[in-house]
């Protein structure tokens, strides 16, 4: 998966990032970021802040690609951490977000979030623990062709996550799809009953979903 997505990021990053259009200019790519912050979270403040203020959350985005959702996310929360397989979409996301002193990104290892154990916190002065009030996830399962690898970010949620915070992410969910190993574009798809039973496997409940049966199945998992 990393040699796929650096191949990407070095063809056209933000083409494979959103591929609606084959070339973006700064200004349409980030506003496309808040377009997806607008649709995803701003309409959902209930479940997503839960009475907290957003400045005053601590957000995980999974995927983050060349920066594009972080950077709406870094605008409207108090502190972000983004993590992504590939080192040169890193390095664009850390271009997009540098202005913001409240983001942060890292390189992960494409199957868990190890990148946020202890060893780093004391470069952001978080002390001994790092607990976040929210996670989002938005184009990036739908990419990865292992359940195992899916499940494991779950149960790296979980472990991140404050009790009754939510995972807000989206999977492929077209099943008659077959995840392509052999090169990371389509990944494994979830059913109904899928989705309930890696909820119940990785400490979550699942109480709201939609669009199941097509690409773009939305999930909203709450730590239990």
């Amino acid at each position: 998966m990393r040699q796929d997505w650096d191949r990407r990021a070095q063809e056209n990053a933000r083409h494979y990032v959103a591929t609606g259009q084959p070339e973006w200019s700064d200004d349409e790519f980030f506003r496309s970021g808040e377009k997806e912050l607008e649709e995803h979270i701003r309409n959902d403040l209930g479940n997503i802040c839960q009475g907290k203020d957003p400045k005053a959350m601590k957000v995980l985005e999974i995927g983050c690609g060349a920066g594009r959702v972080t950077r709406a996310l870094a605008r409207f929360f108090g502190e972000i951490y983004a993590v992504d397989i590939s080192r040169h979409m890193v390095r664009q996301a850390r271009l997009a977000v540098a202005t913001f002193p409240g983001a942060h990104v890292f390189r992960n290892n494409g199957k868990d979030l190890s990148v946020l154990r202890p060893r780093w916190w004391h470069r952001f002065g978080i002390g001994e623990s790092l607990q976040l009030d929210f996670a989002f996830s938005c184009l990036v399962f739908q990419h990865i062709p292992s359940r195992a690898v899916i499940e494991s970010y779950l149960c790296e949620v979980n472990r991140l996550l404050r009790p009754g915070a939510l995972f807000k992410f989206q999977v492929q969910g077209y099943t008659e799809s077959e995840p392509d190993l052999d090169d990371s574009w389509t990944g494994e798809a979830f059913s109904e009953d899928d989705a309930l039973e890696m909820a119940r496997r990785t400490g979550f409940e699942l109480r709201y979903q939609y669009g199941v049966g097509t690409q773009y199945y939305w999930l909203w998992f709450f730590k239990k």
